[in-house]
C-alpha cells in the first residue's frame, strides 16, 4: 500500500482528493495546522491518519517521520508561494504533486528539475484543472487544425461550491493587478478580474447554465500555451462565480487596485468568505467549463468548443481528478524523475473514466466561421489582392503585425484638437503595432504607436465597411486588384444621423505590397481646416 501525505487534505479539494485516493487504496496522511481537524476528518473514511503539519515551516522532521511515497500539495495559496515545500521533498527524496493555478509557480516548477532529476524525485505542478484539464482539452480540440489563432476559456463556479480561503486568496491576490497575455502576436498588459464579459455554457441537447460572468484570471495557462501550439496563438483565460452581484462587485473592487487606490484586496478575505457562505444557498449546484480554439481546419476557418456541465455539486470535483490521475502514475513509478507542469502529461481521454460515475457531460462541436470582413465587402475582387495586403485583413479572432510609421501632424489650431481628441499619434517615426480582434462580424483596430494607441470598430453595411470612432460612423467603398485596395468614403454619420459629404473628412487610404510587406497610407484632412493628420509605413505579420 502506497502512502501519500496531503497538505491541506481535510480542505476544500484537499478533502475531496483524499477521499478519491482513499478509496483507490492508498494509505492517506491528512496533514494541516489543526490536527484535531484532522482526525475529525479520518474518522469518517478508511485507511486515513492525521498529520499536524504547517506547510510554510520546516517539513524536514515529518517527511523523515512519515516516509511517503508521495506528498501532495493541496493547499496553496500558490500565488505567494516559493518553492520551500517541493525542495524539502527533493531533499528528503520524496516526490511531490500540488493541485496549482498560481501562473509564476507553475511556470517556474522547470527551476527546480536538474535538483529534481539528480535526486530521482518526480515533481509535477498545476495537477488542477488548469493546466491539466485545460491543456488536455486544447490538444485535443487542435487534432487536425493546421493553424490556431485564438484559444479562449472559461470557467463558472457553482454557488453551492463553497470556495477555500486558498481559493479566495488566490483571486484577490491578482485582481485589479497588471497581467501579462499574449495577443495580436504580442505580450500585452491586460488586470486581473477585468475585462469582464458573459459566457454562455450550453450542450447540444439544450442543456444549459444560462449565461454567467466571467472575468480575467491570472493562470499558468497564458504563459504555457502559446509556445506550445503553432502559430503561437493568442490566449485569454476568464473565471467567475454563478452569481453575478459576485463577479460584479469584486470588478468594482478590482479598480481600486487598478487606479492604486489600494494595493491589494487581499485584505478582504476576512469577510468575503462569511459573506459567500451566507449566499450558499442561492443559486444552483451546477458548474461549467468551456474552452475554444479559432484557427484553420480542412483549409476552413473553424470554432472547435468543448463544453462541460457538471451537476449535482460535482463541480468542486474536477479541479481534483488531475491529481488523482497523475498520483497513480507517480507512485507507479510510470514517470520520469524531473520538475515541471502538468500541462502535458494527461489527454481528455484519461479523464473519461472518473468523469463517468459523476454529473458530468461534456461534448466537442465544430463551428463553421464566416468569411473575413473585408473579403464579405468585396466579393470576388479580395482573391485578387497581392497576399501581403489579403493576409492583413484575414482575421479570425485575434491577430497582429508590427511594423514602423511615419505621423505628420495639421498645424491648424482646430486639427490638434481634432487629433488630441481622436487619440492621434504625435508627429514623428514610430515602431507601429497593430492588433486586430474579431468578434461576430466585426473588428476592432488597435494601432499603437510608440506606446500611444488609438482604437476604432470595423462593421458592414451592404457592400461597404464601417468604421466607427465613437459615436462618428464613416462608409467606405473598397476598390481593389492585383495592386492593392483603396477605401474611399461615400457616407458620414454621427449617432446614425446622416452628415453632409461637404463637410466630411478627406481622405483616400491605401494598401499595397512591396518588398515582401503590407504597406499603407492613410491622410485625413478637413475642410476649410486642412490636414489634420497623415500616416504611413508597412506591417509585417509574425512574433516578437
Amino acid at each position: 500500500m502506497s502512502v501519500v501525505l496531503i497538505l491541506g487534505g481535510y480542505g476544500g479539494f484537499g478533502a475531496r482528493l483524499s477521499r478519491r485516493l482513499s478509496i483507490r487504496g492508498h494509505k492517506v496522511l491528512v496533514a494541516g495546522r489543526h490536527v484535531d481537524k484532522a482526525a475529525a476528518f479520518c474518522s469518517t473514511m478508511p485507511n486515513c491518519s492525521p498529520v499536524e503539519a504547517d506547510r510554510d515551516g520546516d517539513l524536514a522532521a515529518i517527511l523523515a517521520e512519515h516516509r511517503p511515497d508521495l506528498l501532495i500539495d493541496a493547499a496553496g495559496p500558490f500565488q505567494t508561494s516559493g518553492y520551500h515545500v517541493v525542495e524539502a521533498c527533493i531533499t528528503a527524496g520524496i516526490d511531490y504533486l500540488d493541485l496549482a493555478d498560481g501562473r509564476a509557480f507553475v511556470v517556474g516548477i522547470g527551476t527546480l528539475d536538474a535538483a529534481a532529476r539528480q535526486a530521482g524525485v518526480v515533481a509535477v505542478s498545476g495537477a488542477s484543472s488548469v493546466p491539466a484539464l485545460s491543456s488536455a482539452v486544447v490538444r485535443d480540440l487542435a487534432t487536425g487544425m493546421e493553424q490556431i489563432m485564438s484559444i479562449e476559456m472559461a470557467i463558472s463556479a457553482s454557488n453551492r461550491a463553497a470556495a477555500g480561503a486558498s481559493v479566495a486568496a488566490a483571486i484577490l491576490s491578482y485582481a485589479g493587478k497588471p497581467l501579462t497575455l499574449w495577443r495580436g502576436q504580442r505580450w500585452a498588459r491586460a488586470f486581473g478580474w477585468q475585462e469582464m464579459g458573459s459566457e454562455r455554457f450550453v450542450l447540444d441537447d439544450g442543456t444549459t447554465l444560462g449565461r454567467r460572468l466571467v472575468a480575467l484570471a491570472d493562470i499558468p495557462d497564458l504563459d504555457l500555451l502559446p509556445d506550445r501550439l503553432p502559430g503561437k496563438p493568442a490566449v485569454i483565460f476568464r473565471a467567475g462565480t454563478e452569481l453575478a452581484v459576485q463577479n460584479a462587485t469584486l470588478w468594482l473592487a478590482s479598480w481600486l487596485v487598478r487606479w492604486r487606490w489600494i494595493r491589494s484586496l487581499s485584505g478582504l478575505a476576512s469577510w468575503l468568505l462569511p459573506l459567500q457562505r451566507r449566499m450558499a444557498g442561492w443559486g444552483s449546484d451546477r458548474s461549467g467549463m468551456v474552452v475554444r480554439l479559432f484557427g484553420l481546419a480542412g483549409g476552413k476557418r473553424v470554432e472547435r468548443r468543448w463544453t462541460l456541465i457538471a451537476s449535482a455539486g460535482d463541480g468542486p470535483e474536477i479541479p481534483t481528478l488531475a491529481a488523482a490521475l497523475l498520483a497513480e502514475r507517480i507512485v507507479a513509478k510510470e514517470l520520469a524523475p524531473g520538475a515541471r507542469d502538468a500541462g502535458p502529461m494527461l489527454a481528455l481521454a484519461d479523464f473519461e473514466p472518473v468523469f463517468a460515475p459523476m454529473a458530468i457531460r461534456h461534448e466537442t462541436r465544430q463551428i463553421a466561421q464566416p468569411a473575413p470582413l473585408y473579403q464579405r465587402v468585396m466579393g470576388d475582387a479580395f482573391a485578387r489582392l497581392p497576399d501581403e495586403v489579403r493576409r492583413m485583413h484575414e482575421v479570425l479572432r485575434d491577430g497582429g503585425a508590427q511594423g514602423r510609421a511615419t505621423v505628420e501632424r495639421g498645424t491648424h489650431p482646430l486639427a490638434r484638437l481634432v487629433g488630441a481628441l481622436m487619440g492621434f499619434p504625435r508627429a514623428g517615426e514610430h515602431e507601429l503595432h497593430v492588433g486586430f480582434r474579431e468578434e461576430q462580424g466585426v473588428e476592432r483596430w488597435t494601432r499603437t504607436f510608440s506606446g500611444q494607441a488609438f482604437h476604432s470598430n470595423l462593421g458592414e453595411e451592404g457592400d461597404r465597411i464601417v468604421e466607427r470612432f465613437g459615436p462618428l460612423r464613416f462608409h467606405f467603398d473598397l476598390p481593389g486588384d492585383e495592386q492593392g485596395l483603396t477605401m474611399i468614403m461615400r457616407h458620414w454619420s454621427i449617432w446614425r444621423i446622416p452628415l453632409p459629404l461637404s463637410l466630411a473628412p478627406r481622405t483616400v487610404a491605401r494598401e499595397w505590397a512591396a518588398e515582401s510587406r503590407f504597406h499603407f497610407d492613410v491622410p485625413i484632412a478637413l475642410p476649410l481646416i486642412g490636414p489634420v493628420i497623415h500616416y504611413r509605413g508597412w506591417l509585417a505579420s509574425g512574433v516578437e
